[in-house]
């Protein structure tokens, strides 16, 4: 079983091509996380774990979700990581969270996809993005002949840097940035209330017909890149920025 979180779609993608590939179930884990759902699952097939990379390591909210949720049935696990550069040291930290949970660690793989970050860095136009994914493809399918095999997906090189990154700069990066202090809406809000419902931790309400924030925000960057009218800004770096959500579907 393939399971997927997902801000704004780049993950969901690699996922459900994984999952056509290999002809196994797809299961989008937004509600699980948003409702704090962690009753067990059970799968015959190995299980696959697609996650966008947060700072070199999967985001909290779902390393949250796989520490107190029971995986029963098949203990191989294999974890697919979307990232624009690199995911630096991340998997030794998964290889430890399945051994705390008695889950044999299959490996973790990375894939190359459009920058969707917009709080620190810029997205791509579609025409770019487009390009970055059909590169991808061929790595999917190369994981998908992994995970169909059954085989054990070999560490690529660790640098020193790797480890920094995964380690200390991971563990800076959420107090430092993580949170929704810099978000704000512009007059173009239409009170639709999208950023409200997409939101996995429910951070966000509105306030007579305008989003505002609480303290839960994890930067999945799925309010201001699914926003229909590009009116959610985050301080001034994400002005004039394009917004990004994956232009591929399966």
């Amino acid at each position: 079983m393939i399971l997927y979180f997902s801000g704004t779609g780049n993950t969901e993608y690699t996922a459900k091509r994984i999952g056509k590939e290999i002809q196994d179930e797809t299961l989008d884990l937004f509600e699980k996380i948003r409702n704090r759902d962690f009753s067990d699952m059970t799968s015959d097939s190995p299980w696959v774990i697609a996650a966008p990379t947060y700072s070199w390591r999967i985001p909290r909210v779902l390393q949250e979700w796989l520490s107190k949720t029971r995986l029963n049935g098949n203990k191989n696990i294999y974890f697919v990581m979307t990232c624009a550069g690199s995911i630096g040291n991340a998997g030794a930290w998964l290889k430890n969270l399945c051994f705390s949970k008695g889950l044999n660690y299959m490996g973790c793989i990375s894939v190359i996809m459009p920058e969707n970050y917009i709080a620190l860095f810029h997205s791509p136009t579609q025409e770019e993005a487009l390009k970055i994914i059909d590169q991808s493809e061929k790595k999917i399918d190369e994981i998908s002949l992994i995970i169909k095999n059954k085989e054990i997906y070999a560490t690529p090189p660790i640098t020193f840097k790797d480890k920094v990154n995964s380690g200390i700069v991971n563990d800076l990066f959420y107090p430092l940035f993580v949170h929704a202090r810099k978000f704000h809406t512009t007059d173009a809000c239409i009170s639709c209330g999208k950023c409200a419902k997409v939101c996995p931790l429910k951070n966000i309400h509105l306030e007579k017909g305008k989003p505002v924030w609480s303290n839960h925000c994890t930067h999945c960057m799925a309010c201001i890149n699914r926003c229909p009218a590009e009116a959610i800004e985050y301080g001034k770096h994400s002005k004039g920025l394009v917004r990004y959500t994956c232009p591929k579907r399966i």
